[in-house]
């Protein structure tokens, strides 16, 4: 039985912030019941090519995006415009112990939905809304997507190659991680907020803004600017307060060389054939290093020409110097440490039995996770629950 199996929580959003948040609350026991509109449903439903492929190997409806945050969910059909499904959502919402909406501030209260109401017939609900730009602010009113709000919360900013590099300027991360990001904040939210009613008897309104979210993961490069006054740039693939800690080329390919503290440090240089780095007074310390790294860098990547990138891995593990490949999607899931961990999970799906999902990275004792239902069917569950 699952940890959070006593939680009943009602999904209003869409997309992936709020699914993501809710599937994680599924994969940890909840019965999840997701909302979808009877005209097509969640959005991400459609977001494909890649869709699915049935028994036969044939194209479904059911596109990859949607399969990747809907599992361990039933999903209902309800038309939340009608006065009808109105009143059958605030029923639902009475029996459940969370509410997740991503709907624009004040959208909920136009069909009755927002937790002053739901609150006053269920005093225990934990109601939790996801947005752009959150309930307060001068830009609560506007609609916030992921990549806009890269741009916006700085992420942007220091990801991509430094200037002067080829192909030089921001770039967004290669996954929606402030969606992501914020779904895993709104969890530890509503969890936060399950814990509390435990004593109070009272629920409470979780705010979550995507904003804010990319603003406190901004973590030590934030903290460069508010402690210590640097406003950081983009490194390409450095980081702003370690070095060595990159990628480098060898002579047939790339990997990363992540060097934590000096004395890897030495063992790195040491491995290179250049120990007399390590005494030279420019580099001796990670602060003088991260100083002088336009000095340090060329003359690295210099030796490291020298060999194949397998075996300059092979070489550096063995001294005890942290390194590895760059993978792709396709070499992550055939690492045996990933097989091993159950990242890949089958969960059968009424049309391809075979479905492969990414596995939760959540390893509980006495709980485990559970992958009880598959990313359901549009208003698969519609019958059974009302």
């Amino acid at each position: 039985m699952g940890a959070l199996s006593h939680i009943r929580v009602l999904d209003l959003s869409r997309i992936l912030a709020g699914p993501w948040a809710s599937q994680m609350l599924g994969d940890l026991g909840a019965d999840v019941i997701k909302v979808e509109n009877p005209a097509g449903g969640d959005d991400t439903r459609r977001w494909g090519p890649p869709y699915m492929p049935d028994e036969q190997g044939k194209a479904t409806e059911e596109a990859a995006y949607y399969l990747c945050a809907n599992r361990n969910k039933r999903s209902i059909c309800i038309d939340m415009k009608s006065s009808q499904g109105q009143v059958q959502l605030r029923e639902l919402a009475a029996e459940c112990d969370v509410v997740i909406e991503n709907f624009k501030v004040g959208g909920a209260a136009q069909y009755g939905l927002d937790y002053q109401s739901l609150a006053a017939a269920n005093p225990g609900l934990v109601y939790c809304s996801i947005t752009g730009f959150g309930q307060t602010g001068p830009l609560a009113s506007r609609p916030g997507y992921d990549f806009l709000v890269q741009a916006m919360g700085g992420l942007m900013s220091v990801t991509g190659e430094r200037d002067g590099e080829p192909g030089a300027g921001p770039q967004k991360v290669g996954v929606a991680l402030t969606d992501i990001m914020t779904g895993l904040y709104a969890v530890i939210g509503i969890q936060a907020a399950l814990a509390d009613r435990e004593r109070s008897g009272l629920g409470q309104h979780v705010d979550l803004a995507l904003l804010d979210v990319t603003a406190a993961t901004l973590a030590n490069q934030a903290t460069n600017y508010l402690v210590g006054g640097m406003n950081p740039t983009r490194l390409g693939n450095a980081h702003p307060n370690i070095v060595p800690y990159q990628s480098f080329v060898a002579s047939d390919g790339h990997l990363i060389v992540a060097v934590g503290n000096d004395s890897q440090f030495r063992r790195y240089v040491g491995v290179l054939g250049a120990p007399e780095l390590a005494d030279d007074p420019r580099f001796t310390s990670n602060s003088q290093r991260v100083a002088n790294r336009d000095a340090l860098v060329p003359v690295l990547q210099a030796k490291m020409l020298e060999r194949g990138k397998d075996e300059w891995i092979a070489v550096l593990e063995q001294a005890g110097v942290p390194a590895g490949p760059i993978n792709s999607v396709a070499d992550v899931f055939a690492e045996p440490q990933i097989q091993a961990r159950g990242m890949q999970v089958n969960v059968p799906h009424a049309l391809n039995p075979d479905l492969q999902l990414a596995g939760n990275p959540i390893k509980l004792s006495r709980t485990p996770v559970e992958y009880r239902r598959a990313p359901p069917q549009l208003g698969e569950h519609t019958e059974e629950l009302l």
